[in-house]
């Protein structure tokens, strides 16, 4: 079977090699790799016949169907560059990234167009729409944006798209956003198909797979069920759901062997019951997206023992970075690994100098997965993308053109053996009386109290302390109030008094969720702040 090079050869080998098998289930709908092959070279062929660039974007607001699947691969088969978009996004934030990123085809559907109202009249570089379903005209449209339906456009003549390499832009995924405007992440096709293969390895992804596409395919780690289930010819699943439990159904009817989620997912469904018949199927069980808290662990452990539990730390920079493998994970539960194959990890000073055995420092991801900056935005690219130090691990004197490596923002410590632990985002340390404090270690304590069911820690301002530490939690599963004085009695029973919740807000759950399924801790802090102001 020839290796896939570019992103859209994902599915293009498999093709070829089997094109009878199940590529994707969209409902009642079963894809094979031969058909979805097809349409994603008609998707391509209709973009050629609108006289889309080599690098244009085509903009895909959908949630998880076919058509999101297809227009994803079929963009970058024409040469051009694709842009998912959440679909919880609001009609503002779709303007602001359509116009961002100079986005010249738009595929949505007539509910979502009715949705976006003026913001497309804003756009100036917008030229066309593709709608999923219904007469492509019917919708008053401003002047120069032309429309067309999915059919049609699927009706074009197969013809070949512009010659592109595998460095050439594949995608640009844009951050939530948590932090102010979203970031575009800029992708190339060697980053996306060296994190399938390397992501394939680890997770030992077969053809026999059945993986449950869960998260936003706008998510990096949503888009990899895709690319790793395609890279090895498995078959993916496609979930919208609404409730927890409906994840659990699925598992059952698909009869899942893979499923990747953030952890908010796993604490809800970890509190559920299980039909028997997923822990016949399921292989594993995958965590990206934040720390899996300890209870939440055990709990799963003890729905599907056979089950192989990886423990992932990955960035939208650099795609995934590290994972646990799961023979380590009763001995290093709180670590987050090594890193993934074809990756180096390296923790750093401030001053670019290897870190000692478990001294803090910023974890920096260099290697083939290392995405190309934010869109149209050098000082945020400038602040995340840096020249490795001459001296760094793999850098020898002689070389003379310089690399460029990420550099997370995360605080972590790796140990003498090279296991990684995170310590904390940078931006959300909470410094209190001299001390830093990881929020994320604050929740660690948490929920292993069980005494509550969702639970943030952040730092609010302190007139002695600098900061004190805040959290807001939720009633535990099966409860209608939250015991915020037994929370805090068992907090001071298990925490350094410096860590010790200054005060515990009770919510009722579950907690806010940025787009891509996490806590969204900035939210509730701001929001906390705005309703404590003097």
């Amino acid at each position: 079977m020839h290796e896939p090079i570019l992103l859209p050869e994902l599915i293009a080998a498999t093709a070829a090699a089997t094109p009878d098998a199940t590529a994707l289930t969209d409902g009642a709908h079963a894809w094979s790799y031969g058909s979805l092959h097809q349409a994603v070279e008609q998707f391509a062929a209709g973009l050629m016949a609108l006289g889309i660039a080599r690098g244009e974007r085509v903009a895909i607001y959908l949630e998880k169907r076919s058509e999101t699947v297809i227009a994803s691969f079929g963009a970058p088969a024409a040469g051009a560059v694709f842009v998912p978009l959440n679909p919880l996004l609001k009609a503002e934030q779709v303007g602001f990234i359509l116009r961002d990123c100079n986005v010249r085809v738009l595929v949505t559907s007539p509910e979502r167009l009715g949705a976006l109202g003026e913001v497309l009249g804003q756009c100036p570089d917008l030229r066309h729409l593709v709608l999923t379903s219904g007469a492509a005209a019917a919708t008053a449209l401003p002047a120069g944006l032309g429309a067309s339906s999915w059919a049609d456009l699927l009706a074009a003549p197969v013809r070949p798209g512009h010659r592109v390499i595998d460095t050439d832009m594949a995608a640009i995924l844009y951050t939530s956003g948590s932090t102010g405007k979203p970031k575009g992440v800029v992708l190339s096709h060697r980053n996306m198909v060296a994190g399938a293969k390397s992501v394939a390895s680890y997770l030992q992804n077969e053809a026999s797979d059945t993986l449950l596409a869960a998260l936003p395919l706008s998510f990096d780690a949503g888009f990899s069920q895709l690319t790793t289930g395609f890279y090895r010819g498995a078959r993916v699943v496609l979930l919208n759901y609404l409730m927890p439990r409906d994840v659990l159904k699925a598992m059952e009817r698909e009869r899942v062997t893979g499923l990747t989620a953030v952890p908010p997912l796993y604490i809800q469904i970890s509190q559920l019951e299980w039909p028997a018949a997923i822990g016949e199927h399921l292989r594993y069980f995958a965590n990206t997206g934040g720390r899996m808290p300890r209870e939440t662990l055990a709990l799963l452990r003890q729905r599907v023992p056979q089950a192989k539990p990886f423990l992932m730390y990955g960035l939208t920079e650099a795609f995934r970075s590290t994972y646990l493998p799961p023979e380590q994970v009763d001995a290093r539960p709180d670590s987050i690994g090594k890193a993934i194959p074809n990756a180096e990890i390296l923790v750093l000073r401030d001053d670019g100098t290897p870190c000692g055995p478990d001294e803090p420092g910023e974890l920096v991801h260099r290697g083939a997965l290392v995405g190309q900056g934010y869109w149209n935005d050098a000082e945020k690219t400038a602040e995340r993308y840096k020249l490795l130090p001459s001296h760094a691990p793999g850098r020898e004197s002689g070389l003379q053109l310089p690399e460029y490596a990420v550099y997370s923002g995360d605080t972590v410590r790796m140990d003498s053996e090279g296991y990684l632990y995170f310590i904390g985002r940078r931006d959300e340390m909470i410094k209190s009386s001299g001390y830093r404090i990881s929020p994320t270690e604050v929740e660690e304590v948490l929920y292993a109290t069980r005494l509550v069911g969702e639970c943030v820690a952040f730092g609010i301002d302190h007139p002695v302390m600098g900061q004190a530490v805040q959290v807001i939690a939720t009633p535990p599963a099966g409860s209608e109030a939250l015991d915020t004085a037994a929370v805090l009695a068992q907090c001071r029973a298990r925490m350094p008094a410096y860590m010790v919740p200054a005060g515990i807000d009770a919510a009722q759950g579950p907690l806010p969720r940025n787009p891509n399924g996490k806590i969204d801790r900035k939210l509730l802090s701001t929001q906390w702040v705005e309703q404590h102001a003097a």
